[in-house]
C-alpha cells in the first residue's frame, strides 16, 4: 500500500490550482486586457455558481462511477480547459469564448472537489485521516501561492518581454495546462485504487432526490435558521466587494486612482506576503477560539475582518505605491481576514451540527459562495457609479454596519460554552 505522501499533496494542490485560476486569475487578466471593470466582475462573478450548487449535484456522483474515476477525469478536463483559454487568448473574440472555457473549468474544479474530498474519506481511516488533515491543508494553501503569486508573477514577467498582454497570458495558461497534465498523468498511476471507492448500489435516483429534499427541509427546520443565513450571505460582505477590485487597484495607473504596481510585484504581494499572513490570522485565530470559545473571540474577529478595509482605503487617498509599505499593509490586512474568518468556519461547524451534519454543512457552505458570489457580480459597476477606487473602498468601509449586524445577531444566539 503507498504511502499518501505520494497522493495527498499532489491532490489537493490539483484542488486549488483551478479554483484560483478561475476566481483570481481571471479578475486580473481581464482587468489587463482593458475589460471595463462592470463587465469584469459581472461575468466573473458567475464563475462562483458551481461552487454554490455543487451540493445540489454532489449525491449524483455518489451514483455513477467511483471517486477515483471522476477525481482524474475531471483532471483531464480541466488541464484541456486551460489549454483551451491559451489558445483562445490570442483570437478577437477571446472574452467571450474563454467565459465560457473557465465555466467549464468551474464546473470540472467543484467536481474535482467533491470527489477528491470523498476519495480521501474513503482510501483513508479516521486515524489517517486527522493525521494528514493539516497535510492536505498546508498543499492546497500552496497551490494558492502557486496560483495567486507564482502564475502572475510568471504572467508579469512575460508581460513586461512581450509586445502582447494576450500572448503574455497564453503562454501562462499553456504552462499551467501542462503542468496540471502531469498532475493528471501522475494520478492516473499513481492514485490507489481504495477498496471502498464503488458506486452506491441498490440506490435509484428518485430515492436520492427524496432523500436529499428531506435534507433540505431539516435544514430550514433548524432553530435561528434566518439569522445564519442572514451571517452566511453578509459576515463576509465587506471582502466580497474587495475581491473584484484589489488587483485592480493595484496594477490601474496612478492617473486613473490605482496603484500602478506591475503585474509580478501585485502576484510578490498577494501571493505571497497576503497568502502567508492570512495562514497565521487562520492559525492564531483557531488558537485563541480553542483556548477561550467562539463566544468570546465572536466580536474581536468580526472587528479584524472589517477594520483592516481602512488600508485600501489609505492606499487610494495617498496614492502611496512604495513596495514595502504596500507589503506591509496588505500583509495586516490579510492578517486580519485569516483572523476573522476562524469565526466564520466555526460558526458554519456549530450550525451544522446534529442530524445530516454533512449535509448540512454543505449547504452552510453553498449560502456562504453565495454571499462572495453576488456582491463581486456588482462590485464594478459600484466602482463605476462612486466613479472611482477612493470613493468604492470608502462603500466597502461602510458595508461593513452589515457584517456588525448580523454579528450581533448571532452573538445572542451562541451558548456559553462555544
Amino acid at each position: 500500500m503507498r504511502s499518501p505522501w505520494y497522493w495527498i499533496p499532489t491532490l489537493y494542490i490539483a484542488e486549488g490550482l483551478p479554483y484560483f485560476a478561475v476566481n483570481t486569475l481571471t479578475v486580473l487578466m481581464y482587468n489587463n486586457l482593458g475589460v471595463s471593470k462592470a463587465e469584469m466582475s459581472f461575468f466573473t462573478g458567475w464563475l462562483y455558481l458551481p461552487w454554490v450548487i455543487k451540493p445540489f449535484w454532489s449525491p449524483f456522483v455518489d451514483l455513477m462511477r467511483t471517486k477515483r474515476w471522476w477525481t482524474v477525469s475531471m483532471e483531464l478536463v480541466i488541464a484541456l480547459c486551460m489549454a483551451a483559454v491559451a489558445f483562445l487568448l490570442p483570437t478577437g473574440f477571446y472574452f467571450s469564448a474563454t467565459l465560457m472555457v473557465f465555466w467549464l473549468m468551474a464546473f470540472g474544479s467543484a467536481t474535482h472537489d467533491i470527489a477528491a474530498d470523498g476519495y480521501y474519506m474513503l482510501e483513508l481511516n479516521e486515524r489517517e485521516q486527522a493525521a494528514y488533515v493539516g497535510v492536505r491543508s498546508t498543499f492546497y494553501r500552496l497551490a494558492g501561492i502557486l496560483g495567486q503569486g507564482g502564475l502572475v508573477m510568471l504572467a508579469g514577467v512575460l508581460e513586461q518581454r512581450m509586445d502582447s498582454i494576450s500572448e503574455a497570458w497564453s503562454i501562462t495558461f499553456l504552462i499551467l495546462s501542462i503542468f496540471f497534465g502531469l498532475i493528471f498523468i501522475y494520478h492516473l498511476r499513481f492514485l490507489p485504487r481504495a477498496d471502498r471507492d464503488r458506486p452506491v448500489t441498490g440506490v435509484s435516483w428518485r430515492s436520492i432526490v427524496g432523500g436529499f429534499g428531506e435534507t433540505f427541509v431539516t435544514f430550514f427546520r433548524k432553530p435561528y435558521i434566518w439569522t445564519a443565513i442572514s451571517f452566511m450571505l453578509l459576515y463576509r460582505l465587506p471582502e466580497a466587494l474587495c475581491i473584484k477590485m484589489v488587483q485592480p487597484f493595484l496594477v490601474d495607473s496612478q492617473s486613473a486612482g490605482g496603484l500602478g504596481l506591475t503585474t509580478a510585484q501585485v502576484g510578490f504581494v498577494n501571493g505571497t506576503v497576503g497568502v502567508i499572513a492570512l495562514l497565521a490570522g487562520g492559525v492564531i485565530g483557531g488558537i485563541a477560539v480553542a483556548r477561550n470559545g467562539l463566544k468570546r473571540w465572536l466580536w474581536p474577529m468580526a472587528m479584524s475582518l472589517t477594520l483592516p478595509c481602512l488600508v485600501y482605503c489609505y492606499l487610494a487617498i495617498s496614492g502611496n505605491n512604495d513596495l514595502v509599505l504596500v507589503c506591509s499593509l496588505i500583509g495586516v490586512e490579510q492578517f486580519g481576514y485569516g483572523f476573522g474568518f476562524t469565526a466564520f468556519m466555526l460558526y458554519l461547524m456549530y450550525f451544522s451540527r446534529g442530524e445530516s451534519q454533512t449535509s448540512h454543512y454543505a449547504f452552510c457552505t453553498a449560502f456562504m459562495a453565495l454571499g462572495m458570489m453576488v456582491p463581486g457580480m456588482f462590485a464594478g459597476y459600484l466602482y463605476d457609479v462612486v466613479d472611482g477606487f477612493e470613493g468604492f473602498f470608502w462603500l466597502v468601509m461602510a458595508s461593513c454596519i452589515f457584517t456588525m449586524l448580523v454579528t450581533g445577531r448571532v452573538y445572542g444566539t451562541l451558548k456559553r460554552e462555544y
